[in-house]
Order: structure tokens, then C-alpha cells, then sequence
């Protein structure tokens, strides 16, 4: 036989007495969760460092999934090539990974490009482009200036101030061609330099355009 205590009246410094067996169903699922009646409460795991790693796993899995994404793009339209030398420093650094386009480009002033000069070297040379075929260029060390048909360039991106160096100051470019410079002046041989010189189109592999490796340098190229 069953029975119930009748619930109080609600009001004012009153309540409802559950149904006993309402009250065992809930002790129950207490000692389940908590384990409540086996001497003392399970100690909770802390959860900040478990979701702190969880998140950093992630975040780590997202970065590599999309290098690896990256990577396999633009192995269809160009390449990946690493930077040997620090002749674009600070642009690019020494061991920098950087893809390179190479599918339907056309050098353009102030390009950073992937060539080769075999008279030079049997490696491929990252330079900046500073003129195009018809352009002149006049070379200033005492005012540490580049001069493209009479135009002063703005050359923020340059290491430091230029020390004379080299065997050509001044030349017009001939159609076809490109001169071209290494952005950390006075540790580069470029252009200005008869073992470079003028560089065909032709010898141009590509434009570099991001650096996707190491991490700290992770961009565009500029």
C-alpha cells in the first residue's frame, strides 16, 4: 500500500514537501554525479589547462591544415622555393619558404622575383626589380639615392644606407630586360655588378609573393 505526505500549503515561510520517492530518485542521481555517500566527494579535474591545450590543439590543426592547403594550391600555379643568402634582407631573410607565381606574370617595377643568370650562377637569384626594359637608371651613392628616368624611388624597404659598390651607376635598360637589386645593398651582387648585369624576362621564374615559413614571418612579400 502506498502512501504520500500531504504537501504543505505554499505561502510566505512554507514550502512543498516532495514525494519520497522523488527525494531516493534524486539522492540517487547525486551519488552518481558527485559521489555523495562514498565517504567524501570525487575532486573535480580542472578544466582551464584540459581547455587551454584543447584549444591550442586546434589552433595548431587549422594552421597546419592550411599551410598544407596553401602549399598544394600553388604547387599548380607556381612554386615554393627557399631563400639562400641575405642579400633582401630585411625583406626575406636567409631559409625563409616562400611561394613564387609564375603562371602568367609579367615583371613589373618593384617586384621582388625568382630568376636565374647562368653566367653568375648556376642558383636561382631573389632580386628586386628597380626597371623595366626602355627605363634609366642612375645610381647616387653620395646621395644615397636610385633614380628611375629622373624620378627619385622611395626605397623603404632597403636595409640600410648604400656604400659605392659596383661597376655600373647609370644605364638605360634595354627592351626585354630588367635591372635588378637586392634590397640589403651592400650585401648583394645585382645588377650593378658585371658578373650579374641586365637580366633577360625571359630568366625570370616567378614573382615571390608570401613567406610561409618560418611562422614569425608569415605574410606577403612587399
Amino acid at each position: 500500500m502506498s502512501w504520500r505526505i500531504p504537501p504543505r500549503r505554499k505561502g510566505k515561510g512554507y514550502f512543498s514537501i516532495p514525494h519520497w520517492e522523488s527525494v531516493v530518485t534524486f539522492l540517487a542521481d547525486e551519488k552518481k554525479k558527485t559521489g555523495l555517500f562514498a565517504g567524501k566527494r570525487k575532486a573535480r579535474e580542472p578544466e582551464e589547462p584540459e581547455s587551454l591545450g584543447r584549444e591550442l590543439y586546434y589552433m595548431l590543426e587549422n594552421l597546419v591544415i592550411g599551410l598544407a592547403v596553401l602549399i598544394l594550391l600553388f604547387s599548380f600555379v607556381g612554386r615554393i622555393i627557399v631563400v639562400d643568402g641575405t642579400s633582401m634582407v630585411p625583406t626575406l631573410q636567409d631559409r625563409d619558404l616562400m611561394v613564387v607565381r609564375s603562371i602568367g606574370y609579367t615583371p613589373k617595377q618593384g617586384d621582388v622575383v625568382v630568376l636565374t643568370q647562368r653566367s653568375y650562377s648556376d642558383q636561382a637569384l631573389v632580386k628586386r626589380v628597380i626597371a623595366t626594359g626602355g627605363q634609366s637608371v642612375l645610381i647616387d651613392y653620395t646621395a644615397g639615392t636610385v633614380s628611375v628616368d629622373g624620378v627619385v624611388l622611395d626605397e623603404p624597404y632597403i636595409n640600410e644606407a648604400m656604400m659605392p659598390k659596383g661597376d655600373i651607376t647609370a644605364i638605360t635598360v634595354p627592351e626585354g630586360c630588367l635591372f635588378v637589386m637586392g634590397d640589403n645593398r651592400n650585401h648583394s651582387l645585382d645588377s650593378r655588378f658585371y658578373e650579374v648585369g641586365i637580366v633577360d624576362e625571359r630568366s625570370v621564374l616567378g614573382q615571390a609573393i608570401f613567406v610561409v615559413f618560418p611562422f614569425s614571418s608569415l605574410g606577403t612579400i612587399g
